[in-house]
């Protein structure tokens, strides 16, 4: 197990073919510290787009975190519906997919858990992602691709992975 103390990702730890540490986000007026997840060799070797991405979205962050708010809203609201049908019973409904007036509702159904600066691929775009638990899918969970800070999808964690 490797450990490295980043001028920019600050401390961490090389364990699974992976870099990974903290960060605290505010989202849903909540602030949380969730994972951090740099995508690199051993070596450290984080490429300038990554760093790039990462600077922009501290910059920004506030502004980005509004608008993956947003999109998460009008995702669930587009299918929450749905899966109150599938769990059939109202009262176990309004725990798990409740209808919901605002985006701050989302703070009790959707958990941040993870960040993620994804490795550079030939377009050269900034790539982030943010995975999150949510309580109306709890298998496959939830998963915002964020591409040069452009919320590109909100879905299912893999678009993400």
């Amino acid at each position: 197990m490797k450990m490295i103390n980043h001028e920019l990702f600050g401390k961490l730890e090389y364990k699974n073919n992976i870099w990974r540490g903290k960060i605290t986000i505010t989202m849903f007026n909540l602030e949380k510290e969730i994972l951090l997840t740099v995508d690199a060799h051993e070596s450290a070797d984080f490429s300038n787009v990554q760093r790039q991405a990462f600077i922009i979205f501290l910059q920004g962050m506030k502004d980005l975190i509004n608008e993956v708010e947003q999109q998460v809203y009008d995702d669930y609201n587009e299918s929450y519906e749905k899966y109150r049908d599938m769990l059939g019973n109202e009262s176990e409904a309004d725990k798990v997919a409740s209808k919901i007036d605002s985006i701050l509702d989302l703070k009790r159904l959707v958990n941040p858990t993870e960040f993620i600066v994804r490795r550079v691929r030939k377009n050269d775009k900034r790539r982030l992602g943010l995975l999150c638990d949510v309580s109306w899918d709890i298998e496959n969970g939830l998963g915002i691709k964020i591409e040069d800070e452009i919320v590109e999808e909100v879905g299912y964690q893999d678009i993400v992975l």
